[in-house]
């Protein structure tokens, strides 16, 4: 297993910091890229939408899930 990678960023005006693998942490920075935003601001995004009951490391791991099952679709 990997060892996780803990990144600290602002949200909502508070300090919060999530850890995830580093293979979660290389798609979500493809997303930014892809979506043409910087880190932060996607992360803000995933956030303001995501089901308060799930949380953020959660709700980010299923976006880099489904953006890469996007990927495969798009490819096929």
């Amino acid at each position: 297993m990997s060892d996780l990678i803990k990144r600290s960023l602002s949200l909502s005006g508070h300090r919060t910091s999530v850890a995830l693998e580093p293979e979660f942490w290389a798609v979500l920075d493809t997303m930014a890229a892809t979506r043409q935003q910087s880190f932060a601001s996607l992360v803000a995004s995933l956030d303001a939408t995501r089901d308060p009951e799930r949380p953020l490391a959660s709700a980010l791991r299923v976006a880099a899930l489904m953006h890469l099952q996007k990927s495969i679709r798009a490819s096929d």
